[in-house]
């Protein structure tokens, strides 16, 4: 049995922050990535309410980008969902709607990246990513 750890951290082994992305489950009625979304977590917190702990996450969500995989690639792509003020929408989850961790990669377009650009950037930096069901085999069952 394997045990995933999803982060988020301010600072990462005393670098930059670390904040991990996963799938949620927002429909159960629709299979595989269909009845899903990804978000990346920004904070983990929790509160008590008449004597419950509530396990949470402050989360950004990505919206799908099209209603089934891309053509050339067979992965989904994702874009940063917007609020009314282009800001990232934001909100809270409780940790049972969780999936597993999600690996994004950028869709990168035709000019280069500068040659002093950091990997911890690509979140905040492309405007869409493949959501990669090639990672492992679980997130390739769970995908399609």
């Amino acid at each position: 049995m394997r045990r995933e750890v999803l982060r988020s951290t301010p600072s990462w082994r005393r670098g930059a922050p670390r904040r991990d992305c996963a799938y949620v489950v927002d429909d159960d009625s629709k299979d595989g990535f269909r009845g899903m979304s990804v978000v990346q977590v920004c904070l983990f917190f929790s509160f008590e309410y008449n004597s419950v702990t509530y396990p949470c996450a402050l989360v950004d969500w990505f919206k799908k980008m099209g209603r089934a995989p891309d053509d050339v690639t067979g992965m989904w792509i994702v874009e940063p969902e917007l609020d009314q003020h282009g800001g990232r929408l934001r909100s809270v989850l409780h940790l049972d709607s969780f999936v597993r961790g999600a690996h994004l990669i950028p869709v990168y377009g035709s000019s280069f990246l500068p040659i002093n650009f950091l990997h911890v950037w690509s979140l905040d930096t492309f405007e869409a990513f493949h959501v990669n069901n090639f990672i492992d085999y679980h997130a390739n069952e769970i995908i399609f």
